[in-house]
């Protein structure tokens, strides 16, 4: 029989216990899940290059955060060490260590398209761009970029855009779609108008119910006449401080991968309504059902379904608020730290449309917690920044993982959470690999 060929990954989603004896021969002593002993214990250690302190506490079938993150960042034009996850349409992320900005910087910014980029964002040139406000309103509009800036009142917000699929990679069995890992979140800076503001304009009639976004990038086919994604959100949600028409990010004009002219920022909601190369807003007395807002699209089984199942249609629920959620953005993973010292360990916390509470580490695998300093957002809808200073008992292989819980009362889990046919919302908690000594 030919030997098929597998990663580590692999291994362990198939198998988490057998892959722990057949790469390392660790063995779960009974009733102690998780203590690696003798020969399994040194092949482990000497695979990370040191010993493992708090081995005792390892869950069996983990896989030290050591070699889980082995992407290496590649750079794109007019972007600085992301990871070209899909390059038609392009999509691509942003390693955890390269988010450690408290706002993040353009070229950091993760990219997530559904087609191709317009020829005229391309060559970032707004002349004749204009966005239609129809639909359920009394007065509909057709405004140019100049109106936006000279007949209301711009505003400029830190706000936070996650991708709904952002962690997809940890879902087994695998779901459909680009495998995020970590990357596909920032929190910059933008500047426009509130998406408000232009309803209040267009006068919004009693029977509104939901929006609906079009924009004016092109089909894959390169078919002009086929929507590539048209998404929306309730009323409610446009009507929030900080659901933004956005024109400027971090103070320049959007890049052309993010958007360019303008696009709406719908912060705490899947990256997905805050629809790029916005061209028109549909206000409608139904629940919009555009391209990409039906059957399996951004929605999750109304009930927990287990792994694998397939989910009907008509059981699938429209995401809206994204879950509790943080990142370490410092150290690196995998680097050194001198012992004797303390290392200061930093990052970001977030969900949906409420705050984040409280912001704990561990560096024993979850047998212990510390609080980390936590920040509040710098307004709504952007992230919390947090730090902490992390001491070490004896030199050797840690690992730090960090979970945020909101003000709701809500905490991070520690494994991928209950599965979806399209791997939503995998807010499982983050972990570092620290070698120390």
């Amino acid at each position: 029989m030919k030997r098929k060929e597998r990663g580590l990954c692999e291994l362990y989603a198939e198998d988490p216990e057998g892959a722990d004896y057949r790469v390392f021969g660790r063995v779960p002593e009974k009733n102690r899940r998780g203590f690696l002993k003798g020969a399994g214990l040194a092949a482990m250690g000497a695979a990370i290059g040191t010993t493992i302190p708090f081995s005792r506490n390892m869950p069996a079938g983990l896989i030290p955060a050591a070699f889980a993150e082995t992407s290496e960042p590649f750079t794109i034009k007019g972007k600085d060490g992301l990871v070209v996850l899909n390059d038609r349409p392009l999509n691509a992320e942003t390693p955890a260590y390269l988010l450690d900005d408290p706002i993040t910087p353009n070229n950091r910014h993760f990219i997530r398209n559904n087609g191709m980029v317009p020829e005229n964002a391309e060559a970032m040139d707004a002349s004749g761009w204009t966005v239609t406000v129809d639909g359920e309103v009394a007065t509909p509009l057709t405004l140019t970029l100049d109106d936006l800036r000279n007949k209301f009142e711009v505003v400029k917000m830190a706000l936070l855009i996650e991708c709904g699929g952002n962690g997809r990679a940890g879902f087994n069995p695998p779901a459909k779609g680009n495998q995020w890992t970590l990357g596909a979140v920032g929190c910059a800076e933008w500047t426009g108008v509130r998406y408000r503001d232009i309803l209040e304009m267009a006068g919004v009639k009693p029977s509104a119910k939901y929006t609906g976004h079009f924009g004016s990038d092109v089909h894959l086919s390169g078919d002009f006449d086929k929507v590539v994604i048209s998404r929306g959100f309730p009323i409610d949600k446009a009507m929030m401080d900080n659901t933004l028409v956005a024109f400027e990010m971090n103070g320049q004009p959007i890049p052309s991968w993010n958007g360019f002219p303008v696009r709406v920022v719908a912060p705490g909601w899947p990256g997905s309504c805050s629809q790029k190369w916005l061209t028109r807003i549909w206000v409608r007395d139904v629940e919009h059902d555009g391209t990409k807002m039906t059957g399996y699209s951004y929605r999750v089984p109304r009930y927990r379904a287990e792994p694998g199942e397939k989910v009907a249609k008509e059981d699938m629920a429209i995401i809206e608020e994204m879950p509790v959620k943080s990142l370490i953005t410092f150290p690196k993973s995998g680097e050194s730290h001198a012992m004797g010292s303390p290392l200061e360990v930093r990052g970001h916390a977030w969900v949906g449309d409420r705050m984040i509470k409280t912001m704990d580490l561990s560096i024993d695998y979850g047998a212990t917690w510390m609080k980390a300093d936590l920040d509040a957002p710098v307004n709504e809808g952007a992230w919390q920044n947090w730090r902490a200073k992390v001491e070490f008992p004896t030199k050797g292989y840690y690992e730090v993982w960090g979970r945020a819980t909101d003000d709701a009362g809500v905490t991070q889990p520690m494994v991928v959470p209950g599965w979806n046919p399209r791997g939503y919302l995998n807010n499982s908690a983050h972990r570092i690999a620290v070698k120390v000594g």
